[in-house]
């Protein structure tokens, strides 16, 4: 009799501390955590009016540095930062951050939803450059300055800055679009010429907003995007620039939240 309490004893403080190592599965109701993912000649800063929003009402927020060198590896980037979270995620992106999320979220089983913000989401086989000339409407290739020639033999494309606030960020302050000129990331052109593999929007919930306008990806291809993904809800913001999360982060973050409460 004493031996059995002796190991009962020992299987008591057994299963304690594996309950104190083991990871709390995430609680019955728990907020989705919110991934923003920046596009072109842009940051994550960019961002900074949303993630304020949505972390006053109780959402954790990652901002993930997109590396925009090519949509498989930016995906795979992305697709890390996916699976390091415990628990549902809500994946938003913008311009050619859509794309990357359409290929980061494929097969990811903690992703609940996609926010596609001024974004391209593309089928098999299309690209990025493609799908903004599709429509007419965009002013991106005349505002780009010389290309820089790359080491591998590739280029990366800026904006001029002198034409940046115009073409980007119409609706933002000069001074502020200034400065995110100054800072603007750039994209390789590899990034916006490769072909998408299959898409997460097929199979997982996608909600899109976009300014009317947009002049880096026609408000028509952004609609069209939108409809052939059978949005849940698409926002069209009357007047807003390409950075619509800039200029009215509170419409966007609204978004977000809806995809993130959605059942």
């Amino acid at each position: 009799m004493k031996a059995i309490k002796t190991i009962a004893l020992a299987l008591s403080i057994i299963g304690s501390a594996s309950a104190l190592a083991a990871p709390a599965a995430p609680a019955a109701g728990v907020k989705p955590t919110v991934i923003l993912v920046h596009g072109a000649f842009a940051d994550s800063t960019s961002w900074n009016g949303v993630a304020a929003k949505l972390r006053a009402d109780g959402y954790t927020v990652i901002g993930a540095a997109n590396p925009l060198r090519s949509v498989k590896g930016d995906a795979a980037a992305v697709a890390t930062i996916v699976k390091s979270v415990k628990g549902p995620v809500v994946l938003v992106g913008h311009s050619y951050g859509g794309a990357v999320i359409s290929a980061a979220a494929y097969g990811q089983s903690n992703v609940k939803s996609l926010v596609y913000v001024a974004a391209f989401a593309p089928d098999q086989g299309e690209t990025a450059l493609e799908l903004s000339g599709r429509y007419p409407g965009g002013t991106l290739g005349p505002a780009l300055a010389e290309p820089v020639a790359l080491p591998d033999g590739g280029k990366d494309f800026y904006i001029q800055q002198d034409k940046f606030h115009q073409q980007f960020a119409a609706d933002l302050p000069k001074a502020q679009a200034e400065l995110m000129a100054v800072a603007q990331r750039p994209i390789a052109e590899a990034a916006l010429t490769e072909a998408a593999g299959t898409p997460a929007w097929k199979n997982v919930p996608s909600y899109f907003v976009y300014g009317t306008a947009d002049k880096n990806i026609p408000a028509a291809a952004l609609q069209f995007m939108a409809d052939r993904a059978q949005s849940r809800q698409t926002v069209a913001i009357p007047g807003a620039s390409h950075v619509v999360m800039t200029s009215h982060p509170a419409a966007v973050a609204k978004l977000i939240e809806t995809a993130a409460q959605a059942k």
